[in-house]
């Protein structure tokens, strides 16, 4: 779950930074993408996810990829990643994504850093040479680096989903499933990967302190997660309410508005 960086438009402008940019130059969204990243105006944002103990701390952090225009307006994911993450485009946005987490990971010594992927990645020869390279070269930042799949993108490929997390768990690599949940994975088929955390879809978080039905889902799904060994992660929390709630019955971690937006610095 991301801010939304509204702009201040002339008269007539659209509102969102990304509809004035393809308003504005007439383009379309892979052209756009591809440009921002050939003339290298990417960037990350960071937000924290807590233990959800009292008191609580910083467990690690999510990185989230931001593209920037000629004019130095941001671009968030949300914006473009859905019409190109199948696409080239895609497989370059995952390695910009990457390439700029591990540099804050090799700056940083102390940070956990979770850096999204899609699958499709894991087959594409530079995304797999810039992880190797740097894991080889610097072993400490394996066991800091978490890599996090949705469960649509994990259900594409699942057996070579599965082969590279037997690949990478040696170096201490950790893998997140995003989307629990609300995607395609049956609960039967979370025994043949090697997730080591779940992040609790926000659609079930929003609003759980009164919502009977988001009660006993997330529920059910922290049950499930802790069969399987799996640490709960909860995101979209914006309230104090839901926070309370989802401590109670016993999720691991907070992710949301209540702890921090998304920010281009730790």
């Amino acid at each position: 779950m991301e801010a939304r960086l509204d702009i201040t438009p002339e008269e007539g402008w659209p509102r969102d930074p990304f509809d004035y940019v393809i308003s504005s130059r007439d383009r379309d969204i892979g052209a756009l993408v591809a440009d921002a990243l050939g003339r290298d105006r990417v960037q990350l944002a960071f937000q924290p996810v807590m233990t959800a103990s009292i008191p609580q701390r910083t467990a690690f952090h999510e990185a989230f990829i931001r593209l920037l225009d000629g004019q130095g307006r941001i671009l968030p994911a949300r914006s473009f990643i859905t019409q190109i993450e199948d696409t080239a485009t895609g497989r370059d946005i995952d390695c910009a994504s990457l390439g700029l987490g591990l540099d804050m990971l090799s700056l940083h010594p102390r940070l956990r850093l979770a850096i999204n992927m899609s699958a499709r990645s894991i087959g594409d020869g530079k995304w797999r040479h810039i992880l190797q390279d740097r894991l080889g070269a610097s072993p400490d930042i394996g066991p800091r680096l978490i890599l996090e799949i949705t469960e649509a993108s994990t259900m594409l490929l699942p057996e070579i989903v599965t082969r590279f997390m037997g690949e990478m768990q040696p170096r201490g690599v950790c893998f997140s499933l995003d989307d629990f949940g609300a995607g395609l994975i049956a609960f039967r088929h979370l025994r043949d990967f090697l997730f080591d955390m779940v992040k609790i879809d926000s659609i079930f978080v929003r609003g759980i302190d009164t919502s009977a039905d988001n009660q006993a889902l997330v529920t059910a799904l922290v049950n499930v997660a802790r069969q399987f060994d799996m640490l709960t992660i909860a995101e979209g929390v914006e309230t104090e309410g839901e926070a309370d709630f989802l401590r109670k019955i016993g999720v691991d971690c907070l992710q949301g508005y209540l702890f921090g937006i998304p920010k281009a610095t730790l």
